[in-house]
């Protein structure tokens, strides 16, 4: 079945010229003069590729944007237009663009830029049997994306799965961390064995070492009988080692030799115990400047970062908050028993466009109280938080984080990891569309950590 394709644009004899051009090479082509005319099209069939004009009477296409990314979230949208500049072209990949075009254009490079694309929605499509698998371990918690970097991820993640080797899960709080990790279980051949977490920042030194290795009865007041440990626990599994930055020095050593080793000795005990077990862990924190401050074990730390999975956060993909936001709404409107079935698209305007210190567990916070004070069917602004539905007036008072080195750090971060997107990681088209130097943009990406 041919690919569906919708062109928007004002000017007929560019639209013509365009359907005439994409149905010779297959594809099955239709045509809308403005963004009502899209929207009604998009309403009654579903498209794989939208061609979207920027500048249109009425609705132009900054506009239609997000409305078509959020009706046919499964599409490609390409924006175009004969007013090229670098900022228009951020701010549509912004807002769910997948690439834009500056008129005129030759009609090969139309075609190569949708085969591009289309090449992309294969791969997400892909992971989707992924994600049906993940979320029968990871169950009313499953992975939600639609995003660049989070297809990407989950590619990797894939690739990672089907072997032993120890993954290193990094980024902020919030972000999903224990879920990537069980879908990594859920993905490997271990999936019918033991999956166990422990947080090793909520658990007192001086229990943690028998919590993870185990002891023998009597091997310390209060030992009344025999503990196997985690570690015995997960033999054969997977074990998810959470906030691995918070573990004591003295068993990090002791988990270097279980690692090396793959054998456990608990407390009180002569002789070790050989265990199969991988480890995933997993931290908000940076353990190469731990390790440069002598707070985490260099070897240890290179022992766990065999794979490395970033887990970017919500706010450099916002193509993935309409997504989420509709499964936290499905979820809880099911759990709450609230018949909330549909967010306004200009509640869903604050939401995409809200930075979410929190991370997708904030956002999911958010919905469940919206939902909670829903007196409708629809949430509107009424039921999000003053800062998100007002961010104008929202509190600046201790909770807010008013660091200008910070917030520009984040800026920085976020429009590079824009602009290397856009560009397909073309570094020196990455420099034009920033209007900095290459050689400041590879300082940048130096001193950000960004991996490109």
């Amino acid at each position: 079945m041919s690919d569906r394709i919708l062109i928007v644009d004002d000017d007929d004899a560019l639209r013509d010229s365009l359907q005439l051009v994409l149905a010779s090479e297959g594809f099955e082509v239709v045509g809308a003069a403005d963004g009502a005319g899209a929207l009604a099209r998009a309403e009654a069939s579903p498209f794989d590729v939208v061609l979207c004009d920027v500048r249109m009477p009425g609705m132009d296409g900054l506009e239609l944007l997000p409305q078509l990314v959020r009706r046919m979230p499964g599409s490609t949208v390409i924006m175009m237009s004969a007013w090229g500049s670098d900022d228009l072209a951020l701010e549509a990949m912004s807002r769910g663009a997948y690439d834009y075009l500056t008129k005129p254009f030759r009609p090969a490079e139309v075609v190569l830029t949708i085969r591009k694309a289309r090449e992309r929605e294969r791969l997400r499509r892909a992971n989707q049997a992924l994600r049906r698998e993940v979320q029968r371990v990871t169950g009313d918690r499953p992975i939600v994306a639609t995003s660049e970097p989070m297809i990407e991820l989950l590619e990797l993640m894939e690739r990672a799965a089907a072997f032993k080797s120890t993954v290193l899960v990094t980024g902020e709080s919030g972000t999903g961390k224990e879920v990537l990790a069980r879908a990594i279980h859920a993905q490997s051949p271990r999936r019918s064995e033991p999956f166990v977490a422990v947080n090793c920042g909520a658990i007192p030194e001086t229990l943690l070492e028998s919590e993870l290795f185990g002891h023998a009865r009597g091997a310390f007041t209060g030992a009344d009988r025999a503990r196997r440990g985690l570690f015995v626990e997960a033999d054969g599994g997977t074990l998810f080692l959470d906030e691995i930055g918070e573990l004591p020095t003295p068993l990090q050593v002791k988990l270097l030799r279980v690692l090396q080793e793959e054998e456990v000795r608990p407390l009180g005990e002569s002789k070790p115990r050989m265990v199969d077990v991988r480890v995933i862990a997993a931290t908000a924190r940076q353990l190469d400047v731990e390790v440069a401050a002598g707070r985490f074990r260099e070897d240890l730390f290179y022992r766990l970062d065999v794979v490395r999975l970033e887990v970017p956060p919500l706010r450099e993909r916002p193509r993935d908050v309409p997504l989420l936001a509709d499964h936290f709404l499905e979820h809880f409107r099911a759990t709450l028993g609230k018949p909330v079935r549909a967010i306004s698209d200009d509640a869903l305007e604050r939401l995409v466009g809200y930075r979410w210190p929190g991370n997708v567990r904030e956002l999911e916070n958010v919905i469940e109280r919206a939902v909670i004070l829903a007196e409708g069917d629809t949430l509107t602004l009424r039921e999000l938080p003053q800062q998100i539905a007002c961010p104008e007036t929202g509190d600046a008072g201790a909770g807010a984080d008013l660091s200008l080195k910070r917030a520009r750090r984040g800026a920085e971060v976020q429009a590079i990891r824009r602009a290397l997107r856009a560009t397909d990681g073309n570094r020196t088209h990455a420099a034009r569309l920033l209007q900095i130097s290459h050689r400041a943009l590879l300082y940048k990406l130096k001193e950000y950590t960004i991996r490109d």
